[in-house]
């Protein structure tokens, strides 16, 4: 497995608009993209600093991961997501290692990534996602 860069931070939301506002009016950085992917009951905006982008992530029911997880700890940091080289191959080297994966399998992600999450148990209590463009996966 080789981690070429941060691909995004993820941050939940209770509001993506309003959260949308304070990047745009305060931090002066420009959403370039706002997308729904539904089998995760979430509504995404992106913002790219520099090489690394910010996903805000607002969930659009309460059983999303999103909704329970602004509802157990508030409003924050969700996640930090690496880019690798193949998402598949990356979490067969996790299971190897002994790390408890939360998806067996890459899924599609926004903006079109394959995604796959390592169970925050396994890594310090850090939600980590593999992502990647690679279209071996899935």
């Amino acid at each position: 497995m080789k981690i070429s860069h941060i691909e995004h931070i993820g941050i939940a939301v209770k509001n993506l608009n309003e959260a949308i506002k304070f990047y745009e009016e305060v931090l002066n950085l420009k959403c370039y993209a706002v997308e729904e992917v539904k089998d995760q009951k979430v509504k995404t905006a992106f913002f790219q600093v520099g090489q690394t982008k910010i996903e805000l992530l607002e969930a659009t029911s309460e059983e999303s991961p999103i909704a329970k997880f602004i509802e157990k700890r508030g409003e924050g940091i969700h996640h930090i997501a690496f880019n690798v080289d193949n998402v598949k191959s990356a979490l067969e080297e996790m299971e190897e290692k002994g790390v408890k994966l939360i998806d067996e399998e890459p899924r599609k992600g926004a903006e079109g990534l394959n995604i796959a999450f390592l169970h925050p148990k396994f890594t310090h209590g850090l939600l980590i996602e593999f992502c990647g463009k690679d279209n071996t996966d899935n």
